[in-house]
């Protein structure tokens, strides 16, 4: 089965409502060239109106992601925002455990879970983020860490779940920093999380989840880290936010 590539800006707390507009109207003049491949910006909640809008208007080529999400329907939770409020708005993806939000908010694997599952019941596709720290690789433990990430954020889901699922595997020491794995052995880690997808749900699933990289991706390293066979696209930071660059990246993960 050939795996639809996905690239998924994560525009983190950058953007008013305003600038957000506008970036997305950028992006419009180069979005008719992305033909066979799945492109998502992730705004930060107070944007997605106004970027919802745009694409909306413009029939932009593009899909609309959130950055977080809480796992209740409603209740007394002051800042959250849950799956059912981001469906109104046209959300069709949510990122949930990113390495930032794991390290500044405490978020845990149960937590992640409980989003997964949340997201699911509204048909939205989590973008599951996974990834150790520069002294976890190290130590020689990426492996067994990431897998155990993995086996944790999708505990209980079914296997047809699972095959609806994105996870994106971002080494912690790479984000921000410029400094990037190889290909080889981004893709290594990938092989790894593909394997675990088989193990707990089946070959089936394995070969229908899409896999990631995120992590100092660029227009200028982008197209050698698609050419891996387990790497089905990206999960941008920082390039996402210049809409020539993040076009660029898109175009390599088309071929």
């Amino acid at each position: 089965m050939d795996r639809r590539p996905l690239v998924a800006g994560n525009w983190k707390m950058y953007k008013t409502s305003g600038e957000a507009a506008v970036l997305v109207q950028k992006l419009e003049d180069y979005a008719s060239g992305w033909r066979d491949i799945d492109v998502v910006v992730c705004p930060p909640f107070v944007d997605l109106k106004a970027v919802s809008t745009v694409i909306e208007l413009d029939e932009v080529r593009i899909a609309l992601g959130a950055q977080n999400v809480y796992w209740e329907e409603e209740g007394a939770f002051t800042g959250e925002v849950a799956p059912r409020m981001l469906v109104e708005l046209g959300v069709t993806y949510c990122i949930v455990g990113h390495s930032e939000r794991r390290e500044y908010f405490g978020e845990t694997d149960a937590g992640v879970n409980k989003k997964v599952h949340a997201l699911l019941a509204h048909d939205i596709t989590p973008i599951m983020c996974c990834g150790e720290s520069l002294e976890t690789r190290e130590a020689g433990d990426t492996d067994a860490f990431v897998r155990e990430q993995v086996r944790k954020g999708l505990d209980g889901i079914t296997a047809e779940q699972a095959g609806r699922i994105v996870i994106a595997y971002e080494p912690i020491w790479a984000i921000g920093t410029g400094r990037t794995p190889t290909p080889e052995m981004a893709n290594d880690v990938c092989r790894s999380i593909r394997a675990t997808v088989g193990a707990m749900f089946g070959q089936p699933a394995a070969i229908q989840t899409r896999i990631l990289y995120g992590g100092s991706v660029k227009a200028e390293n982008a197209r050698v880290f698609f050419g891996e066979p387990d790497i089905d696209g990206a999960l941008v930071g920082g390039a996402s936010l210049d809409p020539e660059g993040f076009s660029r990246i898109a175009e390599a993960a088309i071929g």
